[in-house]
């Protein structure tokens, strides 16, 4: 869920689409990993003295009957986001929702959907608290996380939850943070990794707030964080697809807080497993109880492991499995001590998006008994190597349809034609692997309206992927394009002429029919939560012969299940 070795903000570099980054470096002082006490040395709740416990009056059972409806609320919540949700329990008091830091990150044409939430949880990597100030020492060793000088702003996890209005069936995909995708807003960047969307656009606010006058304090730590949050929101929205009508966010000392307030977890591990060098987790395999620090490094583990980042996941979603399961079974929802500790570090350690009521949601969450909750991963076609950094090449029209497909959203028909005459002259470059292609498919555009321009091979820049990039001026025709595929990723660049439109034409381009039935192609697509190859894929000489990274399948699961083993 967060990083092993926080890198430093990248300088902007020379090309576009590029995010220079040093090199990951290990923490300075191996650290093994402690045990927490066994489950069976705990003490029972069934053995605590209750002689002489006074009679309840009807106030305190009314508060705690809302309590455990709220509890349940809780519950599902937890078990399908960070645990920095588990906030949104209420005890006895209107002024819970008071609590909490805010953030205006959602557009204002996405917070009504109707009843259904779209809820994105960020787990961000920062070694500093929400004033920019460094963690202090003896939190900083707990976390194996090195000291603050480390600390940077990557959003190592990233979670999109879709909770519909009968609450019958929640859906949560896990985004793998080393995703190369489109961003925009960032000066010098039309791709990054997805985790960088946050750090990079901070980074660029404070600058611009330093160069008007304003000093480093928490004032300009607030600004910089707004405009990351704000940054990753979009970068989400624009790779899956659908609007994002909730936001919440937990920094690395904020998750350990959490876990250790419930005590620790449950989890299983395939295989034995030692990564103290890096993450500090050293466990055996088979079930085990882990206190808060080991289950931070448990979470945090990406070295050593069979399936890199994508094995990170898994291991994320049986947690929160876990979490719920434990809040299910130890009492906690029947606690009010254990509850008001949780809700204090909710309020110290987690940010959540304007007007989102935590008091109703929790109200109405907690009218589902159990809802099914199905935990999936967003396919990753490839690994690859960008300017020296490890980078996932994906498929964002496969992304986008099976999203919206899970979230009950339709997916538009292409249009067969702009909706408004353009104006801007349309480049197109060839990444297929297909002798000829551009200038198929420039001649196709050029007929339906778009002014011919260059026709050429894409480079190295160009990526493998289709995009289109557009310069000054090109916004509305740059989009008009992208609808026409379906929604292909669009992004401004410096590097495209003002008044230009740039076509990347990837393997995995696919033509509709209505475009030019000769050209018409299905590519196959890999699906979220499953395996399979894509033609890009196959245009690439290195992964040619190899399978696809496996994302795993989906997990479906209800609060109370058992927990399943992971890598």
């Amino acid at each position: 869920m967060y990083d092993d070795a926080t890198q430093p903000l990248p300088i902007v570099g020379p090309k576009a689409g590029r995010t220079p980054e040093a090199p990951e470096t290990p923490s300075p002082t191996p650290r093994r990993s402690r045990r927490a006490e066994p489950a069976a040395t705990r003490r029972r709740a069934d053995k605590r003295r209750t002689a002489g416990k006074p009679e309840r009056t009807p106030a305190q059972k009314d508060r705690d009957r809302r309590l455990r409806l709220a509890g349940r609320g809780m519950s599902a919540l937890v078990a399908t986001v960070v645990i920095g949700v588990t906030g949104m329990v209420w005890y006895g008091r209107m002024d819970f929702d008071q609590g909490f830091v805010r953030s205006g990150a959602i557009a204002p044409e996405d917070v009504n959907l109707d009843g259904d939430i779209n809820m994105l949880l960020i787990g961000l990597d920062t070694r500093k608290d929400l004033n920019g100030n460094d963690l202090p020492k003896e939190i900083l060793d707990q976390l194996h996380a090195g000291d603050g000088s480390e600390g940077g702003y990557n959003a190592n996890s990233l979670i999109l939850v879709h909770i519909p209005k009968d609450l019958k069936h929640i859906v949560a995909f896990s985004i793998p943070r080393d995703d190369y995708v489109p961003v925009q807003g960032i000066k010098g960047y039309d791709h990054a990794k997805i985790k960088e969307s946050y750090g990079l656009r901070k980074y660029q606010e404070e600058e611009k707030q330093k160069n008007n006058g304003m000093s480093d304090g928490p004032e300009l730590e607030r600004l910089g964080r707004e405009a990351g949050r704000a940054s990753i929101v979009q970068t989400v929205k624009a790779l899956t697809g659908v609007p994002i009508n909730r936001f919440a966010e937990i920094s690395l000392a904020g998750f350990y807080d959490l876990a250790t307030a419930l005590g620790g977890v449950d989890v299983c591990l395939n295989h034995a497993v030692d990564d103290s060098y890096y993450s500090g987790a050293v466990f055996p395999a088979g079930p085990q109880h882990l206190d808060g620090s080991d289950a931070l490094a448990f979470v945090r583990q990406r070295h050593g492991l069979e399936n890199g980042d994508l094995d990170r996941t898994h291991r994320q979603q049986a947690f929160l499995t876990s979490v719920a399961n434990s809040m299910k079974s130890s009492g906690t929802l029947a606690n009010p001590g254990r509850l008001k500790s949780l809700m204090d570090v909710a309020h110290k350690d987690v940010v959540l998006s304007d007007g989102w009521s935590l008091t109703d949601f929790a109200t109405t969450v907690g009218r589902a008994e159990s809802p099914t909750v199905e935990f999936r991963t967003l396919p990753v076609l490839r690994y690859d190597n960008v300017d020296g950094q490890d980078v996932n090449i994906i498929d964002p029209v496969a992304i986008k349809k099976t999203v919206r497909e899970a979230f009950g959203v339709t997916t538009p028909a292409a249009p067969s034609a702009p909706a408004t005459t353009p104006t801007s002259t349309l480049d197109v470059v060839n990444a297929s692997g297909t002798p000829g292609q551009a200038a198929n498919v420039s001649k196709l555009l050029t007929a339906k309206g778009f002014p011919a321009g260059d026709v050429a091979n894409a480079t190295s820049s160009d990526g493998t992927t289709s995009a289109v990039y557009y310069g000054a001026g090109a916004d509305v025709d740059a989009k008009q394009l992208s609808e026409m595929f379906g929604g292909i990723p669009v992004s401004k660049s410096s590097y495209v002429s003002s008044g230009h439109v740039k076509l990347v034409v990837g393997a995995d381009l696919e033509i509709p029919s209505s475009l030019g039935p000769s050209l018409a192609t299905t590519s196959p697509t890999t699906t979220a939560g499953g395996n399979g190859n894509s033609l890009a894929a196959a245009a690439t000489t290195d992964a040619a012969n190899s399978d696809a990274p496996d994302s795993g399948k989906p997990v479906t699961t209800t609060i109370g299940s058992k927990i399943p083993c992971v890598n």
